[in-house]
C-alpha cells in the first residue's frame, strides 16, 4: 500500500475558552455531584455545553488523525482497555523473542537475587526498586515495567535482541516529551518511532515498520498528530509479534524482579 492509497481518518476537536473551574462550578450550582479533583463524568460536560452553546460556537478547532486497522490484524481498538488500567500513566512493555523469562530479567538489569514472585503489593517507588514482571506468551517473553522505561532505550533493547533475536518496546510516559515505539533485531537498533508524530523516527532503518503504520491508516510521510498514539503503538507491536496483551496478563502473583537503584 503506497502513501497515496488511503485517506487517514481525521477527527476534529474543539478547544473552548473556559475558566479553570467553570464547568465544575456550574455542575455544583445545578445539583451535580463532582469531586474536587480528577475527571468529571462525560454527561456533566455534555450538559454544560448543552446549556452554553455559545461557548462551543466560539471554540477554536484542530484536527488529529485516529489510528484504526485498515487490514486484518491487531487494532488500536484492541487496546482501549489500557487507558485508565492498572498499567498507570508511566510504563513500558517489552516483547522479546529468543530469551526466556529469567534471561530477559537479567538483561534488564536484575541480579538473580532480585528475581522472585511479584504480588499486588509490589510497585515501583522513587528512590527505590523498579518492579518488572515477565510472562511467556507464545514464542515471546513479555516484560512489563511498572513506572519504568529502561527497556525502551537502545542500551537495553539491543542486548535483548542479540544472537538472532527481536525486541519491541512500547513506552507510555504521560509526563515526558514523548511516548515511544522501538524495535531492535540481532543487537541492531532498527527504529525508534514517536507514535504521536510518526514522521519523527530514527535508527539504522527508520522506515522498517512503515507498512504497519499504513495498515493502521497512518501516513509515515505526513506530519500528522495522532490522537491515540499508545494503543496504535501497541497494535504495531502486536502485528510484529503476533502477541496480544490483555488485562489478564496484568494479574499477579507472577515472576518478576524488584531491581534496586532503578532510575525514574
Amino acid at each position: 500500500m503506497s502513501d497515496a492509497d488511503f485517506t487517514p481518518l481525521h477527527v476534529t476537536y474543539r478547544t473552548p475558552k473556559l475558566g479553570r473551574t467553570q464547568i465544575r462550578d456550574w455542575a455544583r450550582a445545578n445539583g451535580h455531584l463532582v469531586s474536587e479533583r480528577g475527571r468529571m463524568a462525560p454527561e456533566i460536560t455534555e450538559a454544560f455545553f448543552a446549556a452554553h452553546p455559545e461557548i462551543l460556537e466560539q471554540a477554536s478547532t484542530f484536527e488529529m488523525v485516529h489510528a484504526t486497522a485498515r487490514t486484518p490484524g491487531a487494532s488500536p481498538e484492541d487496546y482501549k482497555w489500557e487507558e485508565g488500567s492498572g498499567l498507570g500513566e508511566i510504563y513500558t512493555i517489552v516483547f522479546v523473542r529468543g530469551l526466556d523469562e529469567y534471561e530477559v530479567l537479567r538483561r534488564l538489569g536484575a541480579a538473580d537475587e532480585d528475581i522472585r514472585l511479584i504480588g499486588d503489593e509490589d510497585y515501583s517507588q522513587p528512590e527505590g526498586p523498579e518492579v518488572i514482571t515477565v510472562r511467556r506468551i507464545g514464542d515471546w517473553t513479555v516484560a512489563i515495567e511498572d513506572c519504568g522505561w529502561r527497556g525502551s532505550h537502545a542500551e537495553a533493547l539491543c542486548p535483548l535482541s542479540r544472537d538472532g533475536g527481536e525486541a519491541v518496546a512500547v513506552m507510555r510516559h504521560n509526563y515526558a516529551a514523548r511516548h515511544s515505539l522501538s524495535y531492535a533485531v540481532d543487537g541492531e537498533y532498527i527504529t525508534d518511532i514517536n507514535p504521536t508524530f510518526p514522521i519523527q523516527r530514527h535508527g539504522t532503518d527508520p522506515d522498517r515498520l512503515n507498512r504497519h503504520l499504513r495498515d493502521l491508516g497512518l501516513d509515515p510521510a505526513a506530519d500528522d498528530h495522532i490522537d491515540n498514539p499508545v494503543p496504535a503503538a501497541l497494535a504495531v507491536a502486536s502485528r510484529i509479534t503476533g502477541v496480544m496483551v490483555t488485562p489478564q496478563h496484568l494479574r499477579r502473583p507472577i515472576l518478576g524482579a524488584a531491581i534496586p537503584g532503578a532510575y525514574f
